[in-house]
Formats: structure tokens, C-alpha cells, sequence
């Protein structure tokens, strides 16, 4: 499988080091990833992360844009300059440094959160609240779509 998938909390070490799980630490190597790059999430307390492929995806959305109003300036500046990249060491670690520890709120554990093509990092208890309002948003979607197909009422 070549995608990030699930999720797993790992502890950072005395030197502020944490272990990216294997099972992403190997989709890192398969895609050939020399380093990670991090990215602030607009709307959340948790960093997207990927490689090459998160970049050019996140440069085919400015290229979308039209160059002369403010929105491609905008995401060119959040993109590229407020982002960081990650070092993987040979034991595939990474440090977590301020840039994680001011957009996250992390201190003792890291919550790595797959999301097909990049994944995310988290303070594990932030992710929990944020995954609980995700599911009841879905749910729900689901009641008002089933009373919608029903011909009930909202």
C-alpha cells in the first residue's frame, strides 16, 4: 500500500526526538522521500507533511489561482514560507522542534495521523476531539441525507 494510513502516538525521546511509525517510515522510503517537508494546517493545531508530491500538489492549486489577486500571493507565502522541512536520521526520527511544538501544542507524545498522500502531526488528546468532531459532522450528514432520501423533514 502506498498511502499513509491509520494513525499511531509515539513518545518523544530525552533529546526531543520521535519516531515516525514504520509503517509510514516505509511509504517514506518507497517513494524515495530524501526529506519531509511540513506545512502549518490552515484550520487546525496539527502540521501536514509529505515530500516532492505534497509540494507539487499544493503548487497545482496556486497555478489555479489567478496570479494577479491576492489568494495565489497569499498561499505562495503560507506554502513555501511557512513551512519547514523535516530530517529523517537512520533510525527514522525526527526532532520535534519549535516549529512543531508552536503549531501543535505537542509536549510529551506525537500523534501521526495518515491521510492518503501526506499525513499529519498532532498533540494526541487535540487529535482525539478533533477526530470526535469529525465523526459526529458525518453522522450527521448521514441522518440528514437518509431523512432527505426518506422524504422526511430536516
Amino acid at each position: 500500500m502506498d498511502r499513509f494510513l491509520s494513525s499511531a502516538v509515539n513518545r518523544i525521546d530525552a533529546k526531543g526526538r520521535v519516531s515516525v511509525p514504520a509503517h509510514f517510515r516505509a511509504i517514506v522510503q518507497k517513494r524515495g522521500y530524501g526529506e519531509l517537508y511540513a506545512l502549518r494546517s490552515l484550520d487546525t493545531p496539527s502540521l501536514d507533511v509529505g515530500g516532492p508530491d505534497l509540494l507539487d500538489a499544493l503548487e497545482k492549486r496556486i497555478g489555479q489561482e489567478d496570479p494577479f489577486l491576492q489568494t495565489a500571493d497569499d498561499m505562495s507565502l503560507l506554502f513555501y514560507g511557512d513551512g519547514a522541512f523535516l530530517k529523517l536520521d537512520q533510525d527514522g526520527r525526527i526532532t520535534v522542534n519549535d516549529f512543531i511544538r508552536e503549531q501543535t501544542g505537542i509536549s510529551q507524545e506525537v500523534a501521526f495521523v495518515g491521510r492518503g498522500h501526506f499525513f499529519q502531526i498532532w498533540e494526541p488528546s487535540r487529535f482525539a476531539r478533533h477526530a470526535e468532531g469529525a465523526r459526529e459532522r458525518l453522522r450527521s450528514l448521514r441522518r440528514t441525507a437518509s431523512m432527505r432520501q426518506a422524504g422526511e423533514p430536516e
